[in-house]
């Protein structure tokens, strides 16, 4: 390809404006959650709708477009409602429970491993042992983290945090209605911030960008659905209680949305769990080698089965380039860049295509889009 000062114009503009519309998104970041999030409930809902729709009332009738749109809105709502209403009282207990840990007792139930781990570090690091305690150091750092002050001020997180969900949940809900009452209301929305001559460009990014995220979304979730049923079925199976049990299948099922790193977060504090409540007929240390043990089993069946073809072949991307941009995302913006990057990176891919494909590195990354 030759590179012409008219190329290197347009490419120049178009970075400026990218780079404009990336600091818009960051600067109205709630905003623009609030709409992605009422475009994907949209997606979801839109077949509801649709059937709806067709139906009749008696034998004119048609039910409007306003009401099937009401109907799947308060069905979509009843879902996540019915979900959480399941499982927030198993949180909250647990954390009740927290409130009254013995930590001396704790410890004391891993007494042995811990022991063989101090052993370990003192012959590796040659440490005296009279001036070195694992297990008081264990103590010190969890009696920092696990206190009333500690729990109060997670409670109090959680009131603020539960505020403002509800703020989300009533701007989400209010979005998703017109979305789903007007069709292609967002894809106007999008392409009136463009001129005539890229409409139809955009029109095709957008449709794109539908078709992969709505693969990678439903994808992602099936995911995270299939693994909290799978583990909390294993560990009832090893006698471990139900509401344990169901508990850590949802900080699996959870944490399995941030790649990489969540599963590992979740993990351990599966294992903390287990240490606090082990199975009846198990010490603490045995019940944490079950846990542990089983999601490496099941996350190992994951990692090789149903991430490939989530985080590779549904949004159409090598592998290693989704591990880079994971990675990368991580470094620049934490948990929240990591569980933002694939969806991030798809939109970016998709537009690259539809408005820089001339250029032999924009083709290679967008060639299987």
């Amino acid at each position: 390809m030759t590179i012409t000062p008219q190329g290197i114009l347009r490419f120049s503009v178009g970075a400026l404006l990218t780079a404009a519309i990336l600091f818009l998104v960051w600067y109205f970041s709630s905003v623009v959650i609030y709409i992605l999030v009422s475009a994907v409930l949209a997606i979801m809902g839109r077949p509801l709708v649709n059937w709806l729709t067709r139906q009749h009332i008696g034998k004119r009738v048609i039910i409007p477009r306003w009401i099937a749109a009401t109907i799947t809105l308060v069905v979509i709502l009843v879902v996540f409602m019915s979900i959480f209403s399941l499982f927030i009282p198993l949180v909250f207990s647990k954390i009740n429970e927290f409130t009254h840990l013995d930590l001396s007792q704790v410890l004391a139930s891993v007494e042995e491993p811990i022991s063989h781990a101090q052993r370990y570090l003192q012959r590796t690091f040659a440490l005296p042992e009279t001036q070195f305690s694992l297990t008081d150091t264990l103590a010190s750092t969890l009696s920092e983290f696990i206190n009333y002050n500690t729990i109060n001020s997670t409670f109090t997180s959680i009131v603020n945090i539960t505020l403002s969900a509800l703020i989300s949940i009533f701007s989400i809900s209010f979005i998703t209605f017109f979305f789903l009452k007007e069709d292609g209301l967002f894809y106007s929305m999008v392409t009136a911030m463009f001129p005539d001559r890229l409409q139809a460009n955009v029109t095709r990014a957008l449709d794109s960008i539908t078709v992969l995220l709505s693969r990678y979304f439903t994808g992602i979730l099936t995911e995270s659905l299939i693994l909290m049923v799978i583990i909390s079925l294993v560990m009832i199976l090893f006698g471990m209680k139900t509401d344990n049990a169901l508990l850590i299948g949802l900080i699996m099922g959870v944490m399995n949305v941030i790649p990489y790193a969540g599963p590992l977060m979740g993990g351990i504090i599966s294992a903390f769990i287990g240490i606090v409540t082990p199975i009846d007929g198990y010490t603490a240390a045995h019940t944490v080698i079950i846990i542990c043990v089983t999601l490496f089993c099941i996350k190992g069946i994951d990692d090789f089965i149903l991430q490939p073809t989530i985080y590779s072949e549904r949004v159409k991307a090598h592998p290693l380039e989704i591990f880079l941009v994971i990675l990368i995302a991580g470094y620049m913006a934490g948990i929240l860049g990591m569980l933002l990057a694939i969806p991030s990176y798809t939109v970016l891919r998709v537009l690259a295509k539809e408005f820089f494909s001339e250029f032999s590195l924009v083709q290679k990354l967008t060639h299987n889009i």
